[in-house]
Formats: C-alpha cells, sequence, structure tokens
C-alpha cells in the first residue's frame, strides 16, 4: 500500500494549493477546542482526498481484500479438485502386494489397536512403503464425522470430538452426520509448523477483521493416519510435535493471540532409508513399532512383482477386480479383531516372561512391555483367538524391541536377532 500511494503521490510542492495545513502536523494543546480540532482533522482529510491518496488507500485495502478472496477461492477450488481425483483414483489392492511381512504386519496391528504408537518403516528406496499405507486405508470401512466440523469429529466419541461439537452436543442440538473415507495424509518434508498445528486465519483477519484459528495438517488427520516419507530427515522439533499430539491424542496451539484444543488421534507412520541418517534414539523409542523391509532378492518374486504392476498399470480397475474378495476378506478380519480385542487377554507368565526379555536386553523404560503386550493382544485377536500364547509374542516382540536396544559399536549382532535369541532362551525354559 506505501508504494502505491509513493508512485501517485503529488509533489510536496503542490500541496500548500491543495491544502496549506497538511506540512503542519495536528497539533494538541490544552487551548484548543474540540471544534477546531475537528476542523483541523477535516482540512487534512480533504487534502489528502484532493491529492488522492484517501481514494488510493481504500482503493488498495479493497484490492487486497479481492485478492485474498481470490487466493482462497483458488485453493479451495485446487483441494476440491484433489479430493475428487483421490475419490476416483484407483487403489493397488493390499492382498496383490507380494513381500514386506514386517511391514503389513505392523500396519495392520496398529489399525486394530492405534494405542501401539505407529511404526518406524526403515528400508530400501522403491519398496513399495507409500503404495502399502495407501492399499491399508482403502481396506478400511467409512467413518462417521460431523459434516460441518474441521477436525472430522466423531458424533458419539468425545475423545475424538472437538470442543465446538461437545458443546453443540451438551445443548441439545441435533448434529448433521455424513461418511467420510479414513483420511491419509501425507506430511511434505518441506512443512513448516504453522502448517502442521495451524495458525491464525489470514483471509478472515483481512477481510472480516476477526481472529480465527486455520486448522493444520493435524486437525486433518484426526482418525486417521498421518504419513512422514524420509521423517529421518525431519525437523526433530517437528518430529517431537508429531510425537507428541500422537501420543496424547490431542493438539494445543498458542500463537498470535489464538489458544485452542483440538482433537488429534492418529496413526502416526514414519518412513526412511537409513543410508540417509537416522532418527534419534529418543525419538525412535516413541515410535510403536520398528519394520526393516530389504528389496526382494529371489528373482521369481521380483518378476512377480515387475508383472503386477504392469498389469495394474495398464487396466487398474481389472486388476482390482480379481482382489476384491480378498480385499474383503482382509476388511473383515480387521473389523472383527477390532471387536475381539477386548476380550483378549494375556496370562500372567507370559506377561511376565515379556518383561523378563526387556530386563536382560537392558531396554530403557516401559514403553518396550507395554507396547509388546498390546501388539500380541492385535495379533492374538487377528487370528481369531481371545487367549495369548507364546507364538503371538514371537511374532512381535522383534518389531516392538527391535529400535530401543542399546547402540554398541563392538557389537556385530543385528539388534532383531538379539531379541530373538533372547526371546527363546526365556520362553523355552
Amino acid at each position: 500500500m506505501p508504494m502505491m500511494i509513493a508512485e501517485t503521490a503529488l509533489p510536496v510542492a503542490a500541496l500548500p494549493k491543495v491544502a496549506p495545513k497538511l506540512r503542519t502536523p495536528l497539533r494538541r494543546t490544552p487551548h484548543t477546542s474540540h471544534r477546531a480540532r475537528t476542523a483541523e482533522t477535516q482540512a487534512l482529510v480533504a487534502g489528502l482526498a484532493g491529492c488522492g491518496l484517501v481514494s488510493l488507500a481504500c482503493q488498495g485495502r479493497k484490492q487486497s481484500r479481492q485478492a485474498a478472496r481470490g487466493r482462497t477461492h483458488c485453493l479451495r477450488a485446487v483441494a476440491e479438485k484433489t479430493k475428487l481425483e483421490e475419490k476416483t483414483r484407483v487403489v493397488f489392492p493390499f492382498s496383490a502386494i507380494v513381500g514386506q511381512a514386517e511391514m503389513k504386519l505392523s500396519l495392520i496391528l496398529n489399525v486394530i489397536d492405534p494405542k501401539i504408537g505407529g511404526v518406524m518403516i526403515l528400508g530400501d528406496r522403491g519398496t513399495g512403503k507409500t503404495t502399502t499405507i495407501r492399499a491399508l486405508v482403502d481396506l478400511l470401512p467409512e467413518i462417521e464425522c460431523v459434516a460441518d466440523d474441521s477436525y472430522n469429529s466423531s458424533p458419539a466419541e468425545e475423545d475424538v470430538m472437538s470442543e465446538e461439537v461437545r458443546q453443540r452436543r451438551a445443548n441439545g442440538e441435533e448434529l448433521p452426520i455424513v461418511l467420510k473415507k479414513v483420511p491419509m495424509i501425507d506430511l511434505p518434508l518441506g512443512a513448516t509448523e504453522d502448517r502442521v498445528c495451524g495458525t491464525i486465519d489470514i483471509e478472515k483477519a483481512l477481510t472480516q477483521g476477526k481472529k480465527a484459528f486455520e486448522p493444520g495438517l493435524l486437525a486433518k488427520a484426526n482418525r486417521g493416519i498421518l504419513y512422514v516419507d524420509e521423517v529421518n530427515l525431519l525437523d526433530d522439533h517437528l518430529v517431537d510435535v508429531l510425537l507428541d499430539s500422537a501420543a496424547g491424542g490431542w493438539n494445543t496451539v498458542e500463537r498470535e493471540g489464538i489458544s485452542i484444543r483440538h482433537p488429534a488421534k492418529f496413526i502416526l507412520v514414519g518412513s526412511g532409508n537409513p543410508e540417509e541418517g537416522e532418527l534419534r534414539p529418543q525419538l525412535l523409542d516413541r515410535f510403536g513399532m520398528h519394520a526393516l523391509i530389504r528389496t526382494e532378492r529371489d528373482p521369481e518374486l521380483r518378476v512377480r512383482i515387475v508383472e503386477s504392476c504392469g498389469e495394474f498399470a495398464s487396466d487398474p480397475v481389472g486388476f482390482r477386480s480379481k482382489y476384491d474378495a480378498d480385499n474383503k476378506e482382509f476388511a473383515t478380519q480387521i473389523l472383527e479383531a477390532r471387536e475381539r480385542l477386548k476380550q483378549v487377554v494375556v496370562p500372567k507368565d507370559i506377561a511376565v516372561k515379556i518383561s523378563q526379555v526387556c530386563s536382560e536386553l537392558n531396554v530403557d523404560g516401559l514403553r518396550g512391555d507395554i507396547v509388546t503386550n498390546r501388539a500380541a493382544r492385535c495379533y492374538c485377536a487377528f487370528d481369531g483367538r481371545t487367549e495369548v500364547t507364546s507364538d503371538d509374542v514371537g511374532k512381535v516382540i522383534t518389531l516392538c524391541l527391535r529400535h530401543r536396544l542399546r547402540k554398541d559399536v563392538l557389537d556385530t549382532m543385528d539388534g532383531g536377532e538379539k531379541v530373538e535369541k533372547t526371546f527363546r532362551a526365556v520362553f523355552e525354559d
């Protein structure tokens, strides 16, 4: 705005002819009457209007508002187009993915019980990490959400309900309900903290002069999956924010005079290549499970993967239809496991042995014990049973403890091998 005024303003020499008092600032003395000050102000405004400054300023403010509205409309149009493309996009079927058993098992267990705490996937490039996650989300049924809510609030569950929806529910208001796909949010590597947590709504600030909150990616990921590719290259403070929200289920924002708290209950999935850097042990320990994926070395499996990719690229709908029955079976099994999980119990001797393994491996804290018990219960429920056995523990304990071991530069044994060796020694006694 100042640049526009400076470019079109009249020369200073011309100002006295238009308004003689423009050069003299308003003086407010005890002897100046209110009427005199008013007349002086009116003369100043008249002079500015004669120079075209007032009209230019108003015009500039109007143009700024129009530009803000235009940018907002463009962003909304792009968002709607993206949503439409996502609805019409055909996803690679989960049951058609070859290999990568650790990754698939970790994701399934986290979907059954999100309290496990997410999964960190480390491995080679081009091994189908993103494809597998999208395929799993496609298996899940639609969820009920409050129609006009930005946080995917549930109309019934209070722990995933925003404060506004809670208040409306307490007032007896009838909440409009819509069905939505389980959200999967990709967090780009260059995302800022404002974009992740949320910030002030610039459009309302410019057009209405109001302070309003614009939800970030954490709000959109509520009741869904937040996927961070190359999480080992993400800034540590952003990783801290993600892990805190995933663990607590709420995001608190204090900035620009705005104080807001909203639900952010999601499954955090991170992936990365260990050759490009590693996460700090303190951050790695916050992930519930850790899956290592490697490129398949069997030539026959590699040929199967190549043929599947080629067939899907040429005819996505036809390829997907071949696996519809298997996908429905997977989805039914996951939903039944969720319901059965409440009935699953861990025998006392199994729980003691789990803690003994953690103790002999010198695992810091109790996260390892807690996550291993939860993962074993989920595996048992997924298998259709209600009592955990040592075999259930053996399937998940490596995924739960591998990344919690202290690193020794002189130790030649892999962390997973060390966990398996200790497990056998304790459980086979």
